[in-house]
């Protein structure tokens, strides 16, 4: 008895699912910061918080609280635009420029000036106690007096010393080219013009006792006697 041989039946052809490459797909993706510029940009937000808190908290423990007002956070307008503009740089170059947040040796040398400024800025208004304020006197009174011990030995103006290198540490943390060099030459400036506007008034309050140790002390500030 012959036995036919029948073909085997044909399986039913499962239908393929395509995966869509990275490449066809990566259209579709939200671009997003790196983890380098994340983190500066935490840290960024860290040392203003501590800084304008602090600088609060130090002028109510000297002054009072009812005698300090919003001007001790030192904030003001232009302040608040140099700051945003300082962010828009920020996550600009985050998202076009990656590489440019990932210098971590000049954002930790950023993050070290930010420590020392705050150091010394710190140590300059608890010398100086309630002689520090915010607001450059025009009037004399009875408790303002000139303070020429600790910091206030080696530089005149350890205070801006201290927030000149904090403000332009916060920019090389964050590796911001832009934002560093103009916060550097502004704020240089503005202390140029500052000083001598100050210093006006102390020799007006102090007299002889002001010029020997303008004579005898340096500013603290780069090119600025």
């Amino acid at each position: 008895m012959r036995h036919l041989l029948l073909p085997a039946p044909r399986q039913a052809s499962t239908p393929t699912v395509r995966v869509l490459s990275h490449s066809a797909s990566s259209g579709l993706q939200i671009p997003t910061l790196p983890m380098a510029a994340r983190a500066q940009a935490w840290q960024f937000a860290a040392a203003l918080v501590f800084f304008h808190g602090s600088e609060y908290v130090l002028a109510a423990a000297f002054h009072g609280h009812r005698n300090v007002t919003a001007t001790s956070l030192l904030i003001s307008k232009q302040y608040v635009l140099a700051m945003s503009f300082a962010m828009l740089e920020h996550l600009t170059e985050g998202f076009l420029f990656p590489e440019l947040k990932g210098y971590q040796f000049v954002s930790n040398i950023g993050l070290l000036m930010v420590l020392v400024g705050e150091i010394i800025r710190k140590i300059a208004v608890v010398t100086a106690g309630r002689a520090f304020t915010h607001v450059i006197r025009i009037h004399y009174e009875d408790q303002h007096q000139l303070i020429t011990h600790g910091v206030y030995r080696f530089m005149r103006h350890p205070g801006y010393l201290g927030f000149l290198l904090w403000a332009v540490g916060t920019q090389l943390m964050l590796c911001n080219p832009v934002s560093t060099a103009a916060f550097a030459l502004v704020l240089w400036r503005f202390f140029a013009k500052r000083i001598p506007y100050e210093e006006f008034f102390l020799r007006q309050f102090f007299g002889a006792q002001y010029e020997e140790y303008a004579q005898n002390v340096h500013s603290g500030l780069p090119f600025i006697k």
